[in-house]
């Protein structure tokens, strides 16, 4: 704990645990690893199920690395919000992981207090992390950047993309959309597919969270709640590994949000759009809570269409769709056609005594061995490229499984989601005021940011 002083620690628990109703009380004894092992503990948000799906990928590591034993500490959680909630408690009570999975929403939290830059690693083993960033977009690798140095290597995203139900669109005469469809052509496949249903239907659902909510609807008019920046430095990377790559042409040293922007006549502009076609019953209210509860909804053909990213392909599949029974776009255009996502990587902590070993661990991850064991199917999007194949949707479709990434190439302007270090508060604001921005009468859509403003102001100072 000599990097942490005890005031920091708790400002931070407190930051983090901000709208999720958790205390410290909720750790339990089978969250913290026990004292005086000497194993690498790597932690997961999941279950004991989910650690034993990665022993084949242990396994893979300890032939590599025999003098490196690994544990997977599997800490459950409810959602991302959750699982950093336990971490920082473990890290307060002295026993931390060496290792921990942080998807974008803790990216910029664990790079401010609790991770240790990955600079040093990266650039002594150049040679050998080489292939790896010729094969990852840099916009995944920017999103891990903070204050000019980089802390993880990403080694999954999900980019909001659109879902929709083939039996829908044939059924209402809809053809797959273009790929730079408007938000008006999005309002008349809404109509079209409505009208053609029988029985209870929903257009579009879309639920109410950072990833995938309001969002894409603000990335693709060209604003966000929280006005954007970009720190100096990273040159040390860009330089190195994606020279002459117009991709990394004003990459930077990472993502700033410092503002709340949410009375922007852009922002307003796109919750009247969004208040609009829920008072005309082409979306729903969005739902509290994250997607994969649609699974089931979207696969007995109530839901026209749906925000997900690749991480719904394996449970469509598993609910019994098929490759002809649902397919994959872009996020319509609105001022332009800017697509959110988030990604994932391991952090080392700073309190680990074992951190050379740490990276050994990540550059394993982060290779296309590591890689391949650690996504053997579909329930998420693999950063190489060179792994996302027809091979790997062979089984389960989509039929435009290419959107998953393409949308990165396509769309380069493409980001992540705005996670400050304060995220768990400024999602808790935005949040707690969408329903009622998108559920205004007439006219009260201001009122509602002016207080999502205020809400997410507070939040930003809540450090």
């Amino acid at each position: 704990m000599a990097d942490l002083t005890r005031r920091s620690m708790l400002g931070l628990a407190s930051a983090a645990a901000v709208g999720t109703g958790l205390s410290w009380r909720r750790l339990t004894g089978a969250d913290v690893p026990g004292r005086g092992d000497d194993a690498l503990t790597i932690a997961i948000l999941g279950t004991a199920q989910d650690a034993a799906a990665r022993q084949q990928l242990v396994d893979a590591f300890r032939e590599r690395h025999p003098g490196i034993p690994v544990r997977i500490q599997a800490v459950q959680g409810q959602d991302w919000t959750q699982f950093f909630t336990k971490i920082l408690t473990m890290v307060a009570a002295g026993t931390p992981p060496d290792v921990c999975v942080v998807a974008t929403e803790g990216a910029q939290l664990f790079a401010d207090r609790l991770a240790e830059p990955l600079d040093r690693f990266v650039t002594r083993d150049a040679d050998e992390v080489g292939d790896y960033f010729a094969d990852v977009h840099p916009a995944l690798v920017e999103s891990f950047m903070y204050e000019g140095n980089l802390f993880m290597l990403p080694v999954d995203f999900n980019a909001a993309n659109v879902y929709y139900s083939a039996a829908a669109f044939e059924r209402a005469g809809v053809g797959r959309p273009a790929d730079d469809w408007t938000h008006a052509d999005f309002l008349d496949v809404c109509r079209r597919t409505r009208d053609a249903a029988p029985g209870a239907f929903r257009p579009f659902f879309w639920t109410n969270r950072l990833w995938g909510g309001v969002v894409p609807w603000l990335y693709s008019n060209g604003t966000s709640v929280l006005a954007e920046s970009k720190a100096p430095g990273g040159d040390w990377l860009w330089d190195r590994f994606y020279a002459g790559d117009e991709r990394a042409a004003g990459r930077s040293g990472g993502y700033r949000w410092t503002a709340a922007t949410a009375e922007d006549p852009a922002v307003v502009d796109t919750f009247e759009f969004l208040r609009d076609m829920t008072a005309e019953g082409l979306g729903s209210s969005p739902a509290q809570g994250g997607g994969n509860e649609l699974v089931a909804r979207f696969a007995q053909g109530v839901i026209g269409m749906t925000p997900a990213g690749g991480f719904w392909v394996n449970g469509l599949a598993e609910a019994g769709m098929g490759p002809d029974d649902y397919d994959v776009t872009y996020f319509p255009r609105g001022t332009t056609q800017r697509h959110q996502f988030g990604a994932a990587g391991y952090a080392v902590l700073r309190t680990s005594r074992r951190k050379d070993e740490a990276w050994e661990w990540i550059k394993f991850c982060a290779s296309a061995e590591g890689m391949r064991l650690s996504f053997p199917r579909p329930d998420t999007t693999p950063v190489r490229r060179s792994l996302v194949d027809a091979a790997f949707y062979a089984d389960t479709g989509p039929r435009n499984w290419q959107v998953f990434h393409e949308t990165l190439e396509r769309f380069p302007d493409t980001g992540p989601i705005p996670a400050p270090p304060q995220q768990a508060a400024v999602e808790a604001a935005l949040v707690k005021n969408v329903v009622g921005a998108v559920t205004a009468r007439p006219g009260g859509v201001a009122p509602a940011l002016a207080t999502m403003q205020r809400d997410l102001e507070l939040a930003l100072r809540s450090r």
